[in-house]
């Protein structure tokens, strides 16, 4: 197992990796709206925002572990508010582009720092 720490994405707030590499594989940890620079502290403005941050943190993860999103297999997205659902949709796949990675979609009562998206993946190692 290797363990992914990369400047390029928020340091994990808990007891845990940003990511773990074993067997071909990276398993990422929930990325939320938090800015890469050390400051801990969470882009407040609305989903739309969120999302976007969160998927350059994943995307910056991803990288720092040998991957990439076009290996990216699976994605847990959690939301404060399903409401939400269509508009992170929309930034997700501006994101993702042509590749459909499968995914699940949770509404949560709350998320780490009262974010209002997480998202986490499963990927391929880049050949």
């Amino acid at each position: 197992m290797t363990f992914t720490q990369t400047n390029d994405a928020p340091s994990a707030i808990g007891p845990y990796s940003q990511a773990v590499v074993v067997n071909g594989m990276v398993y990422t940890s929930g990325q939320i709206a938090l800015k890469p620079d050390g400051s801990d502290e969470l882009l407040k403005e609305d989903v739309v925002v969120q999302a976007v941050q969160v998927l350059k943190n994943l995307e910056n993860v991803l990288k720092a572990s040998g991957s990439s999103m076009d290996k990216v297999v699976k994605t847990t997205i959690f939301l404060a508010n399903m409401d939400d659902f269509a508009v992170v949709n929309e930034v997700y796949e501006e994101a993702f582009g042509e590749h459909k990675p499968s995914r699940s979609t949770v509404a949560v009562k709350t998320l780490p720092k009262n974010a209002l998206v997480e998202i986490d993946a499963v990927a391929l190692i880049s050949e």
